[in-house]
């Protein structure tokens, strides 16, 4: 019973709690329990916090009584360890915070907390959301449920890890380059990366602050729907959140994708991706062609600029997100024989390898003779990206094409060549770089039965369309049930 309740979606554990065929107490010692017996291989969490998820599940449970229950009443929930969580460690998977215990809560975990979820713990990450394998954490990597010698991806790696492995019901990651997607991808599960502005960044711990965007990480489509419906919307406190009404996501699921015209970017299945993806992703469009959609091919000819205008917009705004991290006002702090000793010596020995790597990049990007010369140019290719896309959504309903070139590597296969990492964000970065919502769903396994993922992007504001074409595709397959060898 315990593996058998930890393995339902969301959706499903939802209407065995509302009928009263499970208790929310009993839901939330069965995912302990199972936390307890498979994550010392998984390493998914942080930070477990059984105590506070049986007070959550007991007021759950007081919820469902009163006949007061929504859809996520009592729902197991991991959170990546970036976003503040009141009372609770928030560490970023950073030396630096490794003892920060926020006194608020991030906006969506509020709105998660209101609607009865119950949080499980936080989960791994790499190092400030800086990295795509979750190998750059201070705390050590997460693995791959599929094959542990492999990457979960990354930076979400925890919350995709943690989802496949039944390790919670669902959870919530951060997207600044494809850190929703592509962990998702690697892990064979759903993630979903709305449109910048449609879900509030107050309390997600900043490192790109154009880029990064709060998403969903579940086991079918349907569960993203219902969970990017309870965290989106304007918040007050976020001045980047947009005021548009939030639709009712799960009720655009079912409708036929008949008549949809779906665009194939030649530049997403040229050189460089792995045949086995490209077999995978070409079978997948063949059955959203055969459920009535129209293929049609487009071009996004800026997409090889994509990564470059990445790590410089992305590095200069983490060299000034993170500043506030001196050894004064925040977290770490390492004693120096005079102020600038302090600075530096907390700098030095509170942040990794990888995020002094993109600090100095940043920095240098935005020195004073080489801003132009990179940050403005980056600023430019950014422009243009964005009318590629607008460009390709003016014939097109949605995009389709692979997550990324390769399935999961494995785990310290890239660490040694930072440029080798970053392309495996490629097909994942311009999607952030233009503000658009995306999803992965899983489309076929490798022949080492490694998980490939479909990505599906829309227009701004377009996650219904997005949405609605991913469940049809989730429901002609069954990928989306298969489970690793756990």
């Amino acid at each position: 019973m315990t593996d058998e309740l930890c393995r339902l979606s969301l959706t499903d554990l939802s209407r065995w709690l509302q009928a009263g065929e499970v208790s929310a107490p009993e839901v939330t010692e069965a995912f302990l329990a199972r936390i307890d017996k498979v994550d010392a291989g998984i390493r998914a969490y942080l930070t477990v916090d059984a105590d506070g998820a049986r007070e959550q599940a007991k007021a759950a449970q007081d919820r469902l009584a009163r006949g007061e229950a929504g859809p996520l009443t009592g729902i197991p929930v991991a959170l990546k360890d970036i976003l503040a969580t009141r009372g609770l460690r928030t560490t970023c998977a950073s030396r630096m915070l490794a003892n920060f215990v926020p006194p608020y809560d991030a906006t969506v975990v509020a709105r998660l907390r209101e609607a009865g979820a119950v949080f499980l713990g936080k989960v791994n990450l790499d190092e400030f959301a800086m990295g795509s394998s979750t190998e750059t954490s201070a705390f050590g990597p997460t693995h791959n449920p599929w094959q542990r010698e492999r990457t979960p991806g990354g930076s979400s790696g925890g919350s995709a890890a943690a989802v496949a492995a039944d390790l919670c019901t669902a959870s919530l990651g951060s997207d600044t380059g494809g850190s929703i997607r592509q962990p998702a991808s690697h892990c064979g599960v759903v993630g979903l990366k709305p449109t910048y502005g449609r879900v509030s960044r107050f309390g997600l711990i900043a490192y790109a602050s154009s880029l990064d965007q709060i998403g969903p990480i579940t086991k079918e489509v349907r569960d993203a729907a219902v969970l990017l419906g309870a965290i989106a919307g304007h918040d007050p406190r976020d001045s980047t959140a947009m005021r548009a009404p939030v639709p009712d996501y799960p009720a655009v699921l079912g409708r036929e994708i008949k008549g949809l015209t779906i665009g194939v970017p030649r530049e997403y299945l040229g050189e460089g991706v792995d045949p086995e993806v490209k077999e995978a992703v070409t079978r997948a469009l063949c059955t959203l062609e055969g459920l009535g959609a129209r293929l049609l091919e487009v071009s996004l000819p800026h997409t090889a600029y994509a990564v470059a205008a990445y790590y410089l917009i992305a590095t200069a705004e983490a060299s000034s997100n993170l500043a506030r991290y001196d050894g004064v006002k925040y977290g770490f702090r390492a004693a120096g024989k005079n102020l600038l000793e302090t600075y530096l010596e907390t700098r030095t020995q509170g942040f990794g390898p990888e995020v002094r790597r993109r600090i100095m990049l940043g920095t240098y990007a935005l020195s004073a003779g080489y801003y132009e010369a990179y940050y403005r140019k980056a600023s430019q290719v950014r422009a243009l990206i964005r009318r590629d896309f607008d460009a390709a959504f003016a014939s097109c309903d949605v995009l389709a094409g692979p997550v990324a070139p390769t399935p999961a590597f494995r785990l310290g296969e890239k660490l040694a060549d930072p440029l080798t990492m970053y392309l495996s964000d490629i097909f994942t970065i311009p999607v952030n770089l233009a503000g658009l919502p995306a999803i992965s769903v899983p489309c076929g396994f490798s022949h080492e039965g490694l998980p490939i993922g479909l990505q599906i992007l829309g227009p701004p504001l377009g996650e219904e369309v997005v949405l609605q074409t991913a469940y049809a595709f989730e429901q002609a397959t069954e990928f989306h049930r298969q489970k690793p060898p756990l």
